[in-house]
C-alpha cells in the first residue's frame, strides 16, 4: 500500500466508509524492533522446549503439571515439528538440529498404534507445514543456522513433506476429490468414510499442497488441492445466505453444501484466510480465490460486522443461521483481524485494512477486561441490532467491557495476539507492540505451570481458575513466535505491511516462500 500520512490519508477512510475516530487513530510509521522483550519471549520458548524435550520427546504433547506426555497426534512428535519454524526465527541453532535429526527418522506411512486416526486438517497445517516452513527457511534467510555437515538434515525435510503428503493423498480418493477428514495408515490404508467435510477441513490444505508441488516439481498435489478447493469458490447446493459467506458442511458424493449458516469462527477460519493468502502466494494465478474473498470479505462488513449495546467502539464478528445473526465470537476469529490487515495492504483497499484494525482493538478488549487479562474461548455481546441481553450475572461486566464470556478456557491460543502483530506491522504504532506485551505477560504468568505452560480453566478469575495440565504444539507454532515477531529485527520472513511480501504464513504460522 502506498504510504499516505495526514489528511489526504484520513480522507481515504472516510470515504470508505470508516468513521472519523478510527481515521484518527492510524499513526503510520516504521516498525522498531525491542530486543529486550524479544529476549523474554524467547525465555518462554525456551522454558517449554526444556520442559517438553525432558518430559515428553519425541512423543506429541508434554502434560506439565502431572509429568510424561499425551500422543494426540499420531505420536510422529507433533511439538517438534510445530516448533522447528519458530526455532529457526528466533536463531535457537541447538535446538534447531535436534529437531532436525528426529525429523528425518519419523516413519509418516503408518502409525506407531493400530486403527490411529489421523486428521488431515490437523496433520497438513501443523506436520506438513512445519516441515515445509522449515525447508523454505533453512534454504533461505535462515541458511547460516546449518552446518554444510548437517544440510542432510535440511534436504530431508523435503522428502518427509512428500512421504507425509503421499500417506495422506488417499484422502482425496472420494467421488468428487472433496477429501474425507480421516485417514487410517495402520494395518491398511483406508479413509473414515464421512458423508461430509467442512470449508476449513478442505480449504486449508491448498496452499501447502500447492507449495510441495513447487518444491518437488509433482504436480499431483497441487492438483488434489485444487480441485477440491474448487467446490468451495465455486459452491453448489443451499444458497448462500450472504454473497460469498458459505456454509458449514459439504457433502463429499456430490460437492454441494448442506446448509447456510456460518460465520468467522471454527469450521469456517481458515478457509477464508487462505483466500487471501493464495493471492499473495501467486495474485496472477490465484485472482478468483482474492474475488472470492472480496466477496466474503464486502458480506462481512455489511452483515456480521456487530456492535454491543454498551460498547459502540467495538465491533466483533457475529455468526448466522441462515440469515439470522447470532452475535457471539470466539477467540479463534479475533485472527480476522490479521487477515483483513493482510487483503488490505495486498489489495490496496484502505477499507479492509482498517476494519482490519478495528477488529484488531476490538478483540485485544477480551483481554484487556478479563480478571486474568486472557480473552475467553467463547463470548456473546447484546448486539446494537437485536433483542439478546446478558445474563443477570454478567449484566455488571458488560455495561463497561461490551461482552460476556460464555467459553470460560483459555487453551494458549495464539490469534488475537496475531492480528496485533499484522496490526503493528502495517502501522509501526507502539501502541500495538505494548497490547501484545500485556497479552504475552498474563500468557506467561497466568499460564506456567508445572515444566512449561498449560491452557487455564477460566479467564475471568484473576489466578485463571486452575490449569488443563497440556501444552499444545501451536503454543510453540503461533503464540510464542508472533509474540517475538512483533519486537523482533525486520527480516524476509516478517509481514511486511509497507513493502513487498516474500513470504506467508499458513494458519499454523509456519511461513512459506512465495512463488516469485
Amino acid at each position: 500500500m502506498p504510504l499516505k500520512t495526514g489528511f489526504a490519508f484520513a480522507s481515504m477512510l472516510l470515504g470508505s466508509g470508516i468513521g472519523a475516530s478510527a481515521a484518527a487513530s492510524w499513526k503510520r510509521t516504521t516498525p522498531q524492533a525491542d530486543p529486550a522483550k524479544a529476549a523474554e519471549v524467547l525465555n518462554a520458548f525456551g522454558t517449554a522446549w526444556e520442559g517438553y524435550y525432558k518430559g515428553a520427546f519425541p512423543h506429541d504433547t508434554l502434560l506439565p503439571i502431572s509429568g510424561g506426555f499425551y500422543d494426540d497426534r499420531n505420536a510422529w512428535g507433533v511439538t517438534a515439528i510445530d516448533a522447528l519454524s519458530t526455532a529457526i526465527i528466533m536463531g535457537q541453532k541447538g535446538i534447531v538440529n535436534q529437531i532436525l535429526e528426529y525429523a528425518s527418522t519419523i516413519d509418516f506411512t503408518t502409525t506407531k498404534e493400530p486403527s490411529s486416526s489421523i486428521s488431515l486438517f490437523e496433520t497438513n497445517i501443523r506436520y506438513l507445514g512445519g516441515l515445509i516452513a522449515g525447508y523454505d527457511l533453512l534454504k533461505g534467510p535462515a541458511n547460516s543456522l546449518i552446518d554444510s555437515s548437517n544440510s542432510k538434515y535440511v534436504d530431508a525435510l523435503l522428502s518427509q513433506a512428500t512421504s507425509l503428503a503421499d500417506s495422506l493423498s488417499i484422502a482425496f480418493d472420494t467421488p468428487t476429490g472433496i477429501p474425507d477428514d480421516t485417514v487410517f495408515l495402520n494395518p491398511t490404508r483406508r479413509i473414515g468414510g464421512s458423508d461430509s467435510n467442512g470449508p476449513a477441513g478442505f480449504g486449508t490444505l491448498v496452499l501447502e499442497w500447492t507449495r510441495l508441488s513447487d518444491l518437488t516439481g509433482n504436480k499431483t498435489y497441487a492438483e488434489l488441492a485444487q480441485k477440491a478447493q474448487n467446490y468451495l469458490v465455486d459452491p453448489k447446493g443451499v444458497p448462500q445466505a450472504y454473497p460469498g459467506l458459505v456454509g458449514y458442511n459439504v457433502d463429499i458424493a456430490n460437492g454441494e453444501f448442506k446448509d447456510n449458516n456460518g460465520g468467522w469462527g471454527a469450521g469456517l477460519d481458515s478457509f477464508y484466510e487462505y483466500l487471501i493468502k493464495m493471492y499473495l502466494y501467486d495474485p496472477k494465478q490465484f485472482t478468483h480465490y482474492k474475488d472470492r474473498w472480496v466477496l466474503a470479505a464486502d458480506s462481512t462488513m455489511q452483515y456480521l460486522a456487530s456492535h454491543p449495546t454498551s460498547r459502540k467502539d467495538l465491533t466483533f464478528l457475529a455468526g448466522h443461521d441462515g440469515k439470522k445473526i447470532n452475535p457471539s465470537s470466539g477467540h479463534l476469529a479475533s485472527f480476522a483481524g490479521g487477515n483483513f490487515i493482510l487483503a488490505g495492504v495486498l489489495l490496496n483497499e484502505p477499507k479492509y485494512t482498517n476494519f482490519g484494525i478495528s477488529l484488531a482493538n476490538s478483540y485485544y478488549e477480551t483481554y484487556s477486561k478479563t480478571a486474568s487479562h486472557i480473552g475467553p474461548e467463547g463470548f456473546q455481546w447484546a448486539a446494537v441490532d437485536t433483542d439478546s441481553a446478558p445474563p443477570s450475572q454478567d449484566a455488571e461486566f458488560y455495561k463497561t467491557s461490551g461482552f460476556w464470556a460464555t467459553s470460560k478456557a483459555y487453551i494458549l491460543r495464539p490469534e488475537t495476539i496475531e492480528s496485533l502483530y499484522y496490526a503493528y506491522r502495517v502501522t509501526g504504532d507502539k501502541k500495538y507492540q505494548d497490547m501484545a506485551w500485556k497479552a504475552f505477560t498474563a500468557i506467561r504468568d497466568r499460564c506456567r505451570a508445572g515444566s512449561g505452560f498449560s491452557g487455564i480453566r477460566d479467564v475471568t478469575q484473576a489466578d485463571g481458575g486452575g490449569k488443563d495440565d497440556f501444552q499444545q504444539s501451536f503454543f510453540f507454532a503461533e503464540t510464542l513466535k508472533y509474540s517475538y515477531l512483533i519486537f523482533a529485527q525486520d527480516a524476509e520472513y516478517h509481514f511486511q505491511g509497507q513493502g513487498k511480501n516474500s513470504f506467508v504464513f499458513n494458519t499454523e504460522a509456519h511461513p512459506f516462500r512465495v512463488r516469485n
